[in-house]
């Protein structure tokens, strides 16, 4: 992956600013997965909305010489997948993102994360 994805990432979250995108944030991946290096997971009120976040992304890549590799979930809006390569956009319904906590997921599997889980079943253990 690139070492630094600033630009890519800040014309997808320039895109999902400029179409209302709520709940935006940001996951850095890189000492999790190979598969990507930043993960950005943003909410939209609507079936609808989420994939004009969705396109706008893609589009807004493109445009800046980043097409996107694949998208996915268009058909349904409830959870659409960019993949931009070294940033993979992940657009949900409330409903959706909540069901899934992907965020907390990504989290776990952080080094951090997996250092506090050790702690706690440690601290269970006692």
């Amino acid at each position: 992956m690139n070492e630094n994805p600033a630009p890519l990432l800040e014309i997808a979250l320039q895109a999902l600013e400029e179409m209302k995108a709520r709940d935006v944030s940001t996951l850095d991946v890189r000492g999790i997965t190979s598969i990507t290096d930043t993960m950005v997971v943003a909410s939209g009120t609507s079936g609808r909305h989420v994939k004009a976040l969705a396109d706008n992304v893609a589009e807004q890549a493109k445009k800046h010489g980043w097409p996107p590799v694949g998208m996915e979930g268009q058909q349904e809006s409830e959870w659409i997948l960019v993949d931009l390569g070294d940033v993979i956009v992940h657009v949900m319904q409330s409903a959706a993102r909540e069901y899934y906590d992907i965020e907390r997921l990504w989290q776990d599997l952080s080094p951090e994360g997996r250092q506090n889980e050790q702690r706690r079943q440690t601290w269970q253990e006692h």
